[in-house]
């Protein structure tokens, strides 16, 4: 199954560069890669520059000029330029576990978008992270990290599907590309930090889609960083129930703009 991954990030160049050094060592590789950049500085388009000349499959640098937290319309002009049938969204201030895709593609299912967890490594011990279980261990021992069952590869795995609302992540989904594609993708409405990923997965239900939440497989460490401004948070949470109670799965202004 060919698998296109999109990594959304803003100015942190030190997370980036990370994200970068787990991307190098998985165990299976997406058919592309793109980056979604919400209008970064010239320093990180030297950080994907270097990147694209080291890595050994494609990689896709989509950008548009800094308006303001737009994540959502990023991420609508990455998944139009995405070739692949199945689509992982992973943020850039989130490591993935060496298997993070090999887990995706096992994970995915018809009808289904999969969801996975993040553990956190501590705001003042990101340098000190080099990825994987046993650099977090050795954090979370010491006080560093957090969340330790969601940072371990069990040797069983557990999920259940659902169409909670709690706890939807948009920095570690898979969705199919027809689906986003039903639903007009992410909605642009959502302007400012806060719950563009959450109003996806209400119209991926009204779609009438499972969440497929899993433990112990697709996992991710967030590294921990101050807030976002939340200028627009309640907008966005008053837009997001009204999604949820009008049962409607299409949005008016989102991905088929690109396409």
């Amino acid at each position: 199954m060919r698998l296109s991954l999109i990594v959304s990030t803003y100015n942190w160049v030190r997370a980036l560069k990370k994200v970068f050094a787990a991307l190098r060592t998985q165990t299976l590789s997406p058919d592309e890669l793109l980056i979604a950049d919400d209008g970064s500085n010239d320093e990180t388009r030297l950080c994907i520059s270097q990147f694209q000349q080291e890595y050994f499959g494609q990689v896709q640098h989509i950008w548009h000029d800094d308006q303001g937290f737009r994540k959502a319309s990023i991420l609508n002009k990455s998944i139009a330029a995405a070739t692949s049938p199945y689509i992982v969204f992973l943020d850039g201030d989130c490591v993935p576990h060496p298997r993070f895709l090999e887990d995706h593609v096992a994970l995915c299912e018809k009808r289904c978008w999969v969801q996975g967890r993040r553990a956190f490594i501590s705001q003042g011990r990101v340098d000190d992270f080099k990825g994987g279980t046993r650099s977090f261990c050795s954090l979370w021992l010491r006080g560093g990290a957090t969340g330790f069952f969601k940072a371990v590869r069990w040797p069983l795995p557990w999920s259940n599907h659902g169409k909670e609302q709690r706890g939807i992540l948009g920095c570690n989904m898979g969705v199919w590309r027809d689906d986003l594609i039903s639903v007009n993708g992410f909605d642009e409405e959502y302007e400012g930090w806060g719950k563009e990923d959450s109003d996806l997965g209400a119209r991926l239900y009204n779609l009438g889609l499972l969440r497929k939440i899993v433990h112990g497989r697709a996992i991710v460490y967030h590294l921990n960083h101050p807030e976002s401004p939340r200028h627009n948070l309640v907008k966005n949470q008053d837009r997001l129930q009204i999604a949820m109670q009008d049962k409607k799965y299409c949005c008016e202004r989102g991905l088929k703009q690109y396409l």
